[in-house]
């Protein structure tokens, strides 16, 4: 028989909001799915080859099924982006064989996510900024998280990213001008 205070125990363990691990079963999964599979897509698409995207997709929504008890409900895409961001990290860490041959002479350092942008003028004035403000500015206009989302995927409180956000805009915005 359990105790009242072991019953109050399980309850506070778990965060306001969150639905207990029985209730994360399939159904949750295919919303998640359903709802947050296309951004999380096109969030890979923006940062890796183009053959790599669907392996990836499905790398980050496992580890979303696996990790189901710590995805924080109203805050799963934001989780998804983080999780993709790290599954990116890991995949750009991996090496994979290739023909002496086939190897440049000279580093390629282009960021894919600026290769996606198509503007000349853009393109610069992104990679004019550290990797930490061009990754903030691209999650709020490309993924359009603002506030907590945007703490959720950095990894850090709200005010520290709206903080990040606001100083990552001015370096664009210096970036922008000093072009001109």
């Amino acid at each position: 028989m359990q105790t009242e205070e072991a019953a109050v125990g399980v309850d506070d363990e778990r965060e306001q909001g969150d639905e207990p691990r029985a209730e994360r079963g399939a159904p949750w999964f295919e919303a998640l799915v359903r709802d947050h599979a296309t951004p999380v897509h096109r969030y890979l698409a923006r940062r890796v080859a183009a053959d790599d995207v669907e392996d990836l997709t499905a790398d980050v929504l496992t580890i979303a099924w696996r990790r189901r008890e710590e995805v924080p409900s109203g805050a799963e895409l934001p989780w998804l982006y983080r999780t993709a961001g790290f599954v990116v990290a890991n995949h750009r860490r991996k090496s994979r064989p290739v023909l002496m041959a086939d190897v440049p002479e000279d580093a390629d350092d282009d960021d894919p996510a600026l290769l996606a942008v198509r503007d000349d003028q853009a393109r610069r004035a992104l990679a004019a900024l550290s990797p930490r403000d061009r990754q903030i500015v691209l999650l709020h206009a490309w993924e359009g998280l603002t506030g907590d989302g945007l703490a959720e995927v950095l990894g850090i409180g709200r005010g520290g990213a709206d903080a990040a956000l606001s100083r990552a805009r001015s370096r664009l915005a210096a970036a922008w001008a000093a072009q001109g």
